[in-house]
């Protein structure tokens, strides 16, 4: 009898101990695969949600996206030898692309793009301080800490 009382107790603090774990971190979800036909047009909704396009501006900046997508795509396909290179390269093709889309906007709609645009920078300046490297300046949440008493 005491033997199957203690088993019982051990099975039960087993039990406990297993489903406490904290499950609340998300899973990463996987991003989609999409052409580059879709990756302009995506983009070209949003930028015509944000900055009320007209019909020939939006056509205009569809083109020009579907250029960019194009190619990011073959950099994507392409073998990853000499990075600094292509880097360099990849910076000219968006500063090239920036200006074919600041040539198609009004000066409102350019002065909102450069609003969007630093934002977006500061989001990104915020994402790499979030990383850290591996060095952790907080202490670990601990999320059921111990009753005193």
């Amino acid at each position: 009898m005491k033997k199957a009382v203690l088993t019982i107790a051990i099975a039960v603090m087993g039990f406990t101990a297993a489903f406490a774990q904290d499950t609340t971190k998300k899973a990463r979800k996987q991003m989609p695969k999409m052409t580059a036909e879709q990756r302009a047009e995506k983009a070209t909704a949003r930028l015509e949600k944000e900055l009320s396009l007209t019909a020939d501006q939006k056509t205009k900046i569809y083109a020009v996206e579907l250029e960019n997508a194009k190619k990011v795509e073959t950099w994507r396909s392409a073998d990853q030898g000499d990075m600094k290179g292509k880097m360099k390269e990849r910076k000219e093709a968006m500063q090239a692309q920036k200006a074919k889309i600041d040539g198609i906007l009004t000066a409102e709609q350019k002065t909102k793009m450069e609003a969007m645009r630093s934002e977006a920078r500061e989001k990104g300046d915020r994402m790499r301080k979030g990383m850290g490297k591996g060095k952790r300046d907080k202490a670990p949440v601990v999320s059921n800490p111990p009753s005193q008493g």
